[in-house]
């Protein structure tokens, strides 16, 4: 089953990457419920060996192109991310360090993982991986517009992806740069 789960993961990371035309240093939001993943209710039966197959599944993708991760924690540390702290210079740091029970085993999992993780309340990311229905969107930065991938769920949980995309303004009479993200 978590060899399903690795391929799907990349395959749709490697596809937001595309989508939302993610380069190096770009940040992406990912919220996931390892319970939804299984196939249980959000927030009841966390599985720490499952956020550790996920995390590395998308670190081994967005890392090899230098797109930072930030891991939504749950509602027990109030949606807080953890993240590279490289990833967001002057960011006001909290004090929390994920745990299964209360982060989350995603946001546990990259925690360990990561070189210098630090969580923080808010970013502006580039883009948005939501797996099991974790509501990312308030980390994506404005205008949020969603993907549509080929890869609709991980294990039992809906994926839903998104990029941002620069505010189109000035009316009927402005152009547009389509290449602009």
């Amino acid at each position: 089953m978590y060899e399903d789960i690795r391929e799907s993961l990349r395959r749709a990371a490697q596809e937001l990457c595309e989508s939302a035309k993610l380069s190096s240093g770009d940040l992406v939001a990912v919220g996931c419920s390892t319970s939804e993943v299984m196939g249980e209710k959000i927030g009841t039966s966390s599985v720490a060996e499952l956020g550790e197959v996920i995390y590395s599944s998308l670190a081994e993708v967005f890392g090899a192109k230098g797109i930072y991760i930030a891991a939504q924690c749950c509602e027990h540390l109030n949606r807080a991310l953890i993240v590279e702290r490289e990833a967001v210079p002057g960011a006001y740091v909290c004090n929390a360090i994920p745990q299964p029970k209360a982060g989350g085993s995603f946001a546990t999992a990259a925690y360990a993982a990561m070189r210098d993780p630090v969580a923080v309340e808010t970013v502006w990311a580039d883009a948005g991986m939501d797996i099991g229905d974790t509501l990312i969107g308030m980390h994506v930065r404005p205008v949020v517009v969603p993907c549509r991938l080929s890869v609709k769920s991980i294990g039992d949980a809906h994926l839903v992806c998104a990029r941002s995309r620069a505010k189109f303004i000035g009316g009927e009479r402005a152009h547009y740069d389509d290449n602009l993200k």
